[in-house]
């Protein structure tokens, strides 16, 4: 495209964020809420399950009690899947005349906010709970003493998905689409 052809077209990025339809932002978040909770999840049960096994060989004992910092790790995808389904409930229809209008364009960037919020926070969650429920899985094996202290600590970690989680249904407070 030559220069003279592109006069008439802004090729900022904001113009180009503006022509995307709210609802493919609305998506997009319900996707990456579930999606990157559930990668979180499965990343932490990953550390924390094959520290267990290894663990496990030296002191059989410990197999069912370290169990618990799976759990807090299978907590994390429930986390992500709670707030898709919350996510879910706040799209409605919207006539096409008003689909770009202001009020529309805010329900989607918070809905897309949101549920980025909550994938990358219960990401973390879920490598902070893996991460610490491997060293609770090899501590315990050294010494059985040591388990709930860990434990106490891992339940701050897991904490933090819940916070992501606040924070995301806060931010999809501000989804209200345009009335027909």
């Amino acid at each position: 495209m030559s220069r003279a052809t592109m006069v008439g077209y802004s090729s900022s990025w904001a113009s180009a964020l503006v022509r995307i339809s709210p609802y493919t932002f609305s998506a997009i978040g319900i996707a990456v809420s579930i999606g990157v909770s559930v990668l979180g999840a499965a990343w932490g049960i990953y550390i924390t399950g094959s520290s267990l096994i290894g663990a496990a060989i030296k002191a059989p004992r410990i197999t069912s009690k370290n169990l618990i910092s799976v759990i807090f790790c299978e907590a994390v995808a429930i986390y992500g899947v709670i707030v898709a389904i919350i996510l879910q409930t706040k799209l409605e229809s919207v006539p096409t005349s008003k689909i770009y209008a202001p009020e529309s364009l805010r329900a989607g960037y918070a809905i897309f906010a949101s549920g980025i919020i909550v994938g990358f926070a219960n990401l973390v969650c879920g490598l902070c709970v893996g991460i610490i429920g491997s060293s609770c899985a090899l501590s315990d094996a050294q010494n059985s003493s040591l388990f709930v202290k860990i434990l106490v600590i891992e339940i701050f970690g897991s904490a933090l998905g819940l916070f992501g989680v606040i924070v995301g249904i806060i931010m999809s407070a501000q989804a209200t689409w345009p009335s027909k």
